[in-house]
């Protein structure tokens, strides 16, 4: 997806926040999807990190019935586009829009070219089959995944944009922050596609990565000190500031 295209569709120059809500269950799924709401968080993306599957999609379900026009997002821990997309299309099929699929590994080979990357092309057939429409944001040298060298960074960003809708990235860990020059280079890999941060992003450091960035995807730079399941109105509150001040500053320079 272009990332022209990307900041159209959800109305913002400026770097799209989409908070991560770690579901619990239905309650602490809707405390946090009503505070991403009211601080103008354009949308949030829920992930199974601490329940199964089965505990989710009930969860995935009462969110779109209670907020049915609020752009909302999944991802299902560890496992890939392969097996999350034909759950996608079923929820489809059953009226529960899911407006995009977070996947942690997109299964980029960089040491094949772009027309030979075999999981990949697994993973986009299972995504044509399922008949499921939303934006794909796809994992590319992430977080706990194979470790990929970074003189192979730039290439592999490249080939992703190839099989994706959101080229995504991450620092190391969970709450750690990418080196710069990764960023950069990803920049460089993907051109004008769209790009997404998902990890180590708080209000304080947004403006290290915001030029470079068209999505924050941020879970624990936004949440309660001390708690990894609850968001922080203040903490947010902050980052939606600045990227709106993000957003005046691109919109004048176009």
């Amino acid at each position: 997806m272009n990332r022209l295209e990307f900041h159209r569709l959800f109305k913002s120059p400026g770097p799209v926040v989409l908070p991560v809500v770690h579901v619990l269950d239905h309650a602490q799924a809707e405390r946090n999807v009503r505070i991403a709401l009211h601080e103008g968080a354009p949308g949030v993306l829920l992930i199974n990190h601490d329940i199964t599957v089965e505990a989710f999609l009930p969860v995935i379900r009462a969110m779109r019935r209670q907020f049915p026009t609020y752009w909302i997002g999944a991802n299902f821990l560890a496992v890939t586009g392969k097996d999350a997309f034909p759950i996608l299309g079923d929820l489809q099929r059953d009226g529960i829009r899911v407006d995009a699929y977070w996947a942690d590994d997109a299964r980029i080979d960089e040491t094949s070219s772009v027309d030979d990357q075999k999981e990949a092309a697994s993973i986009a057939n299972a995504r044509r089959e399922s008949e499921w429409d939303g934006l794909y944001f796809g994992g590319t040298c992430f977080k706990k995944q194979r470790e990929v060298a970074p003189k192979h960074y730039e290439v592999s960003a490249r080939i992703a944009t190839s099989w994706m809708d959101v080229v995504t990235t991450s620092g190391t860990a969970t709450g750690h922050a990418p080196e710069l020059s990764k960023v950069a280079t990803f920049r460089r890999g993907v051109g004008e596609a769209t790009l997404a941060l998902a990890s180590g992003l708080t209000p304080e450091n947004a403006h290290l990565f915001a030029p470079m960035i068209d999505c924050f995807i941020v879970g624990t730079g936004i949440n309660r000190s001390g708690d990894f399941h609850n968001f922080d109105p203040a903490k947010l509150a902050r980052l939606m500031t600045f990227v709106r001040r993000q957003g005046e500053v691109t919109a004048t320079d176009i």
